[in-house]
């Protein structure tokens, strides 16, 4: 179905006939920087095409119904949403207003609570520090998990950094936060709790509506950076009592450099921005709103809100097709992360017995990451999955799958192909497989130090 939906796309979509019409072009100067009969080259890396890509999480591919709404707004209806005095700012502006009340629609908000970004981290950035700066003179407490996104937890220790205190939450194996612990944490002078809606590592789903209750009945702000979730499970801020949520554009199949963040108006939620300037957006973020990027974000709510079920009946079913067929010729798999608990599209598992760096460049033909984007350049083991009590060998082993809109199902099973050519491959040369293939316990022998 996503590959039929993707070939209509390609025949009706304007857009699609308008790269199709530059794709020559394109291809002549990719072909001079890395391509040639055999292959593609890049970074040292040689494969014989475009791998798969099933790395959903760490970005997604504007759907082409978006760039067809974008393109009007670079090309001839380019104002400046901000102009006044002529047509081309008024249409620009009612255009963001549109977007507005689209990304509004999808989280049930008021368009009037919903401020434009640079993208989740921005956002995320303007709610922690933001509120904490507002509020300082009697706030000094902020609470987090330890496997929070890298930008909430580099905010954090920014403010530790001027003096307020902040409590890392621990999760359980499961990566769920504990309520009772949150309740426990909560202080006279704390101004902020930020918990994340669905882990952008493991996919976890935490009990958002259960804290956004606890917190509105001990007056606490609530902040969730909700980027991984938007459009992919049903959000609503009433329902949730959130006094701040960060959304990201290209998490949704929308562009990049575009996010947004929600902020309560009743009972309403203050900050300090981060940002000066000529005072767009109510003053919280100053700068020139990207009007194509908006339109962009909005599109992309808009077509999440009406196909949303669809997408997430398709992700599961696609979800249990690979984890079955992974299961069902590898032994020593384990999946990160409560099973019940998850958004589907994300799966990531640990192999036992394989090098997780050497099962990464393995995968070349298949485009996954051993966990954030964000801090995909570093060798440490993953903090997520070390706060998880995860081994720090299997936390180096461990894949996540990113399953998408336009995932098929050919590229499901030739991932698990690969996948499990890969780790076969690996364990034949592990001579600690070999030692638990005949019954001895590892754990249980001492190495000598040399």
């Amino acid at each position: 179905m996503a590959s039929r939906l993707l070939q209509t796309l390609k025949t009706t979509s304007p857009t699609c006939r308008l790269l199709s019409h530059l794709s020559t072009a394109t291809a002549v100067v990719a072909k001079e920087s890395y391509e040639d009969a055999d292959g593609i080259s890049m970074k040292g890396v040689k494969i014989s095409g475009r791998p798969l890509y099933l790395d959903v999480q760490a970005t997604s591919p504007v759907d082409p119904r978006v760039l067809d709404a974008m393109l009007p707004y670079y090309l001839s209806s380019f104002g400046n949403p901000h102009s006044r005095t002529h047509l081309y700012g008024w249409e620009s502006e009612l255009a963001v207003e549109k977007a507005r009340a689209e990304v509004a629609a999808l989280i049930n908000a008021s368009p009037k609570e919903i401020v434009f970004t640079s993208g989740a981290t921005e956002s995320n950035n303007i709610s922690v520090k933001g509120v904490m700066h507002f509020y300082k003179d009697k706030k000094r407490h902020v609470i987090t998990t330890q496997t929070e996104h890298k930008c909430v937890l580099d905010s954090c220790r920014h403010l530790q950094q001027e003096g307020f205190e902040v409590t890392y939450l621990p999760v359980g194996s499961d990566g769920i936060v504990d309520i009772d612990q949150i309740r426990s944490a909560i202080r006279p002078d704390t101004g902020l709790v930020s918990v994340m809606t669905v882990n952008n590592e493991i996919g976890v789903i935490q009990p958002i509506e259960e804290i956004g209750k606890m917190c509105k009945e001990l007056g606490v702000p609530f902040h969730t950076d909700a980027a991984q979730a938007l459009g992919k499970i049903p959000i609503d801020v009433e329902k949730m009592n959130v006094s701040l949520m960060s959304l990201s554009g290209h998490k949704i199949y929308g562009p990049k450099g575009v996010g947004a963040l929600y902020m309560r108006r009743r009972p309403r939620i203050r900050v300090e921005p981060q940002m000066n300037g000529g005072g767009q957006e109510r003053g919280i973020r100053s700068g020139t709103v990207p009007t194509p990027l908006v339109v962009g974000m909005g599109a992309a709510c808009e077509l999440a809100m009406k196909e949303m079920e669809y997408d997430d009946e398709r992700i599961t079913a696609l979800q249990k097709r690979l984890l079955n067929g992974i299961n069902a010729k590898l032994d020593g798999v384990v999946v990160n992360g409560s099973r019940e608990r998850r958004y589907a599209g994300n799966l990531n598992l640990s192999f036992a017995y394989v090098e997780g760096e050497s099962l990464l460049m393995g995968l070349k033909e298949v485009a996954v990451s051993s966990g954030s984007a964000c801090t995909s350049a570093s060798l440490e083991p993953s903090y997520v999955l070390r706060a998880l009590g995860v081994d720090e060998d299997m936390a180096h082993t461990s894949i996540r799958f990113g399953i998408g809109r336009f995932t098929t199902d050919a590229e499901i099973d030739r991932a698990v192909e690969l996948t499990v050519q890969q780790v076969e491959k690996l364990r034949e040369m592990s001579p600690l497989y070999e030692m638990v293939k005949e019954g001895i316990d590892i754990k249980s022998i001492q190495w000598a130090q040399h």
